[in-house]
This record gives structure tokens, sequence and C-alpha cells, in this order.
């Protein structure tokens, strides 16, 4: 019930600011020459133009034009309202008066044209968007590039490239140590083998190997053949 009386006090206040403007912009129409159903077409014009331009700036705020309309027909509306106030002798109304009197309807029509044809930018500040793939263009998919081996060997035989080798192909041969031999045992068996063939420039022979060493024959053997003693 609060909300209903609440809404026709403001419906009724409305009507009567509504009904003063209106013959406020009358009188003013009359005053500067304007008789018959002309004068009263006036306040229709300057009505509708201020709520053309305020239903623009509802849909975007930032719509120069709507906001020049809605001042200009606001101008025109306070200023017919202040000069029927006794501010202005009505019955001696100055020529420029008469003149923007004259021009107006010219100048609403311009204004109700523009606002109504004009599109509406209701986001004018849109986000970027990702570019769209062009249908030109072909996929690629990253996770299968076992697929595209075989495409890029070829294509590097046609260039006149070697075809790439397998990771595993470029690894190293791993050392082969002979059982039941320490590392560091035979990394001293080579620097002895090192030390002799820098010294004489000939192989170090087995039997002084097993001499420095004085291990089992067998061992030094193993050592030897790993080393290629003669």
């Amino acid at each position: 019930m609060n909300r209903s009386i609440r809404l026709d006090a403001v419906l009724i206040q409305a009507v009567i600011a509504g009904a003063l403007s209106f013959s406020h912009l009358n009188d003013l129409a009359e005053s500067a020459g304007q008789s018959g159903w002309k004068a009263w077409a006036y306040p229709i014009s300057v009505d509708l133009l201020l709520v053309a331009a305020w239903r623009r700036l509802r849909t975007n705020r930032r719509d120069r034009a709507a906001w020049a309309w809605f001042l200009i027909a606001l101008f025109a509306s306070l200023g017919a309202n202040i000069a029927t106030a006794g501010l202005l002798d009505l019955a001696h109304v100055p020529a420029w008066l008469r003149i923007v009197v004259a021009g107006w309807p010219a100048l609403a029509f311009l204004g109700g044209t523009l606002l109504v044809h004009t599109p509406a930018d209701t986001n004018p500040d849109p986000a970027p968007t990702a570019p769209k793939p062009t249908e030109d263009a072909p996929a690629v998919d990253l996770h299968r590039a076992d697929d595209l081996a075989p495409e890029l060997d070829t294509a590097r035989e046609s260039a006149g490239l070697a075809p790439e080798l397998p990771a595993a192909d470029l690894a190293p041969e791993p050392v082969c140590v002979p059982a039941n031999v320490p590392p560091a045992l035979l990394d001293h068996a080579r620097k002895l083998a090192d030390h002799h063939r820098a010294t004489t420039g000939t192989p170090l022979p087995v039997a002084d190997l097993r001499a420095q060493l004085g291990l089992p024959a067998p061992v030094v053997d193993s050592i030897a053949a790993h080393l290629q003693l003669a």
C-alpha cells in the first residue's frame, strides 16, 4: 500500500510540473508571435526532444550527441519557465527571442531525427577477442611428433641433409669393466700402461704389468685384455 501511495504522489507531481512547464512554453510562444495550434505545439516539441535525448542516454552515457541535445532541450525548457517569471516583458519580446522561437522547429526536427535514426552503441568499449584461426591454416597437433618423424626425415634427405639419429645411437658406448676387478685397480693399471707408452713408445708387456701389480695371472690377463696390451 505504501508503494502505491508513493507512486501516485510521484505521478501527481510529474503531472503538475509538466502542466506548468507546458503553460509557460505556450505563453512564451504566443508572446513571440506564434498563435493558435502552433503555440500549443512548441511545449510538446521541447518536452519530446528532452525525453528522446534522455532515453538515448540511458543506453549509452558516453553519447556526446545525446548529451548535446539533452542540454539544448533542457535549456529551452528552463529558459521559457524563467522568462515567464517576470524577468521578461512578454508584451515587448526582443527580436532575438522571436528568432529563437521561430527557428526552434527546425532545430527540434534535426535533433529528433538524429536521435532516432543514429544507431546506438550499447557497448562502446568491447573487450578484445582472440583472433580466430583461418580456414587455410592447417591445425598442427604438437602431441603427434612421432607421426611426423618420417615426413621430417624425407624432407631432410630431399634437401641433402643427413637424417637425424636417434638419441640412443648418439649415446657413448658403456665401458665394460672386467669381472672381479675394482675400478680403482683398473685405473691404476691404465696409468701404468700410459706411463710406459709415453716413456718407451711401446705398449706395456703383460709380464711387466703382472710384476708391477703383483696379482694373479688371470686377473692381470683380464686387465691386459681390457687395456689391449700385448
